[in-house]
């Protein structure tokens, strides 16, 4: 049979939906490889091992559809066809749909000469018997359908209709692995007396569907207990649990079962979802009696299932292209934020992104680490860039979870993106190459000679900037550079003894800055090695040496020392200078070696003192050279160990030039600062005399009212008469005012005139100003005190004291001398100089 019909038991053919639960398979008679292909691509489509697939929703109602199938041998080019016709039945007719299941799963083969033959039928499904009001614990086992094709592909099982996916849902259940069918509750025969459901074994098409049927069907949740205090073994403590509702009812109203006997609640549809639902909440009834409604007795409880969260979302970036820019040569800096979106508990290994760049940057010069509280990637330049070199990146990455995804889940394209980035370009400091520059040269180069040219290059090839030199380091100031072309030449003689030669080498550094905006410069090091020449001539070493009076059988071993280099040096030759003419009838010198001499004395006494004794030393050079240096010899007594004794004396008679100058310079600045305590001392003096021309000290005499605290008198002052305090009756009431001691009254004069004092007096009018007004006050007959009527107020009678009124002013004092207020000290001065002065 070529071609064959199909019957399809529903009004529409499902996207992705297995049109034949087997497969469509090959008789291959010679060994070759075969592969098969569909005509229509648009509805269907076949994979290796023969499953035909449809793409989306077909609409079948009253039509029928046909699909042409190709086989191709690779081996041998040939190429064999059939045609699958699929129709629909009437869903109201039982008959004619459990024709068309039967239909459905048959084995389509090729034959070797291109005829499609029909096999034995995989399944052969009995009817099931089911007993009404079941007790059992459920879910209920019914039967296990398997396919013989399960060997060697995987298959997914699956079961439709009535009591399953159509109302009522949730009875009938499948292992979608196994193929256990199992009942999920009692079943009510009066009710429903039978069902028609579909069974469905299809190759799996891919491990998420896998994973998603095999990881949460049948998985077990968690144990319910009721507690019933009647007794158990009796049908008043025999428990039966049951599911009355959940919320919410997504993706099913049945997500859950329970084992109406332990309390068991597993799932039992596949969908379980996070990212949708994070928690269910089921109320669980509990029944005795066995279940039975009628009789027995319930009680119900909350039960809220939370869904953990596993890594089953990759991280998506929120659009394909990213674009940053970055200056050149920087580092550390971010270039751009990547944004991923992650669908997983946040703040979780599921949800945290891990960033890897895997195409665009061969050398490495970009990194991405992620921000933890945002989970962006932070695209980061970590080497530096060159414009010059490259303008641009474009690159490729890629966005994965710290933890791996779940078994069957795989990246998707949106888990990559691609970053532009653009490199933008700045003013480089010019460069110097090589740098350093090494050099050889002879000391003693003449000032003005040309040594070399050192040039710098700009890295900004595409700007056009003129670059100029100059001099940033030279310690012993020998050479210059010219600030257009770069040449450098001497500007004094090239020394290698010099303090500022380092292993025989000088380093001079130079800058070159450009014009650009802003301007940049850069360093260069010019190292000079320099030769030796004998331009020095040697002299002897110690310059000072010590030795006794009686230098017995010692003598003084002497070196020569020359600063330059061999064969500029030693070995060298010692001699004694012909004058003064002493030198050789005192002393000897004899040559050791070609570094050393001994100095001995000819004489076997010489006297303390300090002795210069000239000695010519000549080196070794091409050119020799020769010196006469002078040995200062201190001759000194020496005990028995032969150290001298009288070294205070000889050092002070020897005192040195630097050691006066520094005597000399401590004196000047004893000098100084006595001279400063000086003016200081004369400052204060005159500070001192400015303030005594306001207060003089001896005249600062005022009086001052100074008030104690009151103690109270003694036990002999506790007997008070309180009718001396009484006034008199004769006083006239308008006359008691207490508290007044006197009434003030101010004359009726014109305001007298006081001296003015002038905004910047001198110092030295201070006296005459206070003198003045001192004057105008004494004639002043409204100043203060006035001469007015005194109250005072009774006080009593029989007072021991002399009358007040007796106290007057007299204009004669020559009956009382107040001469001896002058020796009760600077307080009464002015008593002794207004009472004791005569009629002055």
């Amino acid at each position: 049979v070529r071609n064959k019909r199909l019957s399809w038991p529903a009004r529409t053919a499902d996207a992705g939906v297995c049109l034949l639960s087997s497969t469509v398979s090959f008789l291959d008679c010679g060994g070759g490889k075969v592969w098969f292909q569909v005509e229509d691509k648009h509805d269907f489509s076949v994979n290796e091992d023969g499953g035909v697939y449809a793409l989306h929703h077909l609409n079948l109602l009253g039509k029928e559809k046909a699909v042409l199938v190709y086989a191709h041998d690779l081996h041998t080019k040939q190429v064999w066809k059939a045609r699958i016709h699929l129709r629909v039945h009437p869903s109201n007719s039982t008959q004619t749909e459990v024709k068309a299941f039967k239909g459905l799963f048959k084995t389509l083969q090729f034959s070797c000469d291109g005829t499609l033959r029909r096999v034995k039928r995989d399944w052969v499904i009995p009817p099931i018997n089911v007993p009404e009001n079941s007790r059992g614990q459920f879910p209920e086992d019914l039967v296990r359908i398997r396919s013989d094709r399960d060997k060697n592909r995987m298959l997914r099982y699956s079961v439709t209709g009535p009591g399953a996916d159509q109302p009522p849902t949730g009875i009938f259940i499948i292992n979608p692995i196994s193929g256990q069918l199992s009942v999920t509750k009692p079943l009510d025969r009066e009710h429903i007396s039978n069902f028609h459901v579909r069974l469905w074994a299809c190759q799996r098409r891919s491990k998420t569907e896998q994973m998603m049927n095999a990881l949460v069907i049948g998985s077990f949740v968690m144990t319910v207990t009721a507690v019933d205090k009647d007794d158990p073994k009796t049908a008043n403590g025999m428990l039966r649990y049951k599911i009355l509702s959940q919320n919410p009812q997504s993706p099913s109203s049945n997500m859950f079962t329970i084992n109406n006997k332990t309390g068991d609640i597993i799932t039992v549809a596949a969908g379980l979802d996070r990212e949708k639902v994070t928690q269910y909440t089921l109320i669980i009834q509990a029944t005795d009696m066995e279940g039975n409604p009628t009789y027995g007795l319930s009680n119900t409880a909350t039960t809220v299932i939370r869904i953990t969260d596993v890594n089953d979302n990759a991280p998506e970036f929120t659009t394909e292209t990213f674009f940053g820019e970055v200056h050149e040569n920087r580092v550390n800096v971010i270039v751009a934020n990547l944004t991923v979106t992650d669908k997983d508990q946040p703040h979780t290994p599921a949800w945290s992104a891990v960033y890897r760049i895997i195409a665009g940057d061969p050398t490495g010069r970009f990194s991405i680490p992620t921000d933890p509280t945002t989970n962006e990637g932070l695209l980061t330049v970590v080497k530096p860039i060159d414009y010059e070199s490259t303008r641009s990146f474009m690159l490729t990455v890629e966005a994965e979870n710290e933890v791996t995804l779940v078994r069957g889940i795989h990246l998707p394209r949106q888990s990559t993106a691609t970053v532009s980035v653009r490199i933008l370009d700045l003013n480089e400091s010019p460069e110097f190459r090589p740098n350093p520059k090494s050099m050889r040269l002879e000391e003693g180069l003449s000032a003005g000679s040309m040594l070399t040219t050192f040039t710098a290059q700009d890295p900004d090839r595409y700007m056009r900037q003129t670059i100029r030199y100059s001099k940033m380091y030279d310690p012993a100031n020998w050479l210059e550079i010219n600030p257009a072309n770069g040449q450098i030449s001497t500007i004094a003689i090239l020394d290698r003894e010099s303090p500022y030669i380092k292993n025989n080498h000088y380093n001079v550094t130079f800058m070159a800055s450009d014009n650009g905006t802003p301007p940049a410069s850069g360093t260069g090091t010019l190292q000079i090695y320099l030769t030796d020449i004998n331009d020095n001539a040697p002299h002897v070493f110690p310059p000072e040496v010590e030795m006794c009076e009686r230098p017995e059988p010692n003598a003084l071993n002497l070196t020569a020392s020359d600063p330059d280099l061999s064969p500029n040096a030693g070995p060298f030759a010692f001699e004694l200078a012909n004058r003064p003419s002493d030198v050789r009838r005192n002393w000897t010198l004899h040559r050791l070696n070609g570094e050393h001499a001994q100095l001995r004395l000819r004489i076997g006494f010489l006297a303390s003192g300090l002795y210069e004794v000239p000695i010519t030393i000549t080196d070794s050079g091409n050119l020799p050279m020769s010196n006469t240096s002078y040995l200062r010899v201190k001759v000194c007594q020496c005990d028995h160990h032969g150290d001298c004794v009288d070294m205070e004396r000889i050092i002070a008679a020897g005192l040195g030039t630097g050691a006066i100058i520094a005597i000399l310079i401590c004196i000047i600045i004893l000098l100084v600062l006595v001279l400063l305590f000086v003016m200081w001392m004369k400052r204060r003096d005159k500070e001192r005399q400015a303030k005594q021309l306001l207060i003089d000290p001896e005249d600062d005499v005022r009086d001052n009212i100074l008030k104690y605290d009151e103690e109270g008198g003694g036990e002999e002052d506790q007997d008070y008469d309180l009718s001396q305090l009484q006034q008199p009756d004769a006083l006239e009431p308008e006359c008691v005012k207490v508290g007044i001691r006197r009434l003030d009254e101010r004359p009726l004069h014109h305001d007298h005139q006081y001296p003015l004092r002038s905004a910047a007096p001198h110092p030295g009018d201070i006296g005459d100003f206070i003198h003045e007004g001192l004057k105008a006050a004494d004639n002043d007959p409204t100043a203060p005190p006035y001469d007015s009527l005194l109250v005072f107020d009774y006080e009593g009678s029989g007072s021991t004291a002399g009358s007040l009124s007796s106290l007057h002013s007299s204009s004669s004092c020559g009956d009382q001398d107040y001469d001896y207020l002058g020796d009760w000290g600077p307080r009464f001065r002015k008593l002794a100089d207004l009472y004791g002065g005569g009629d002055d």
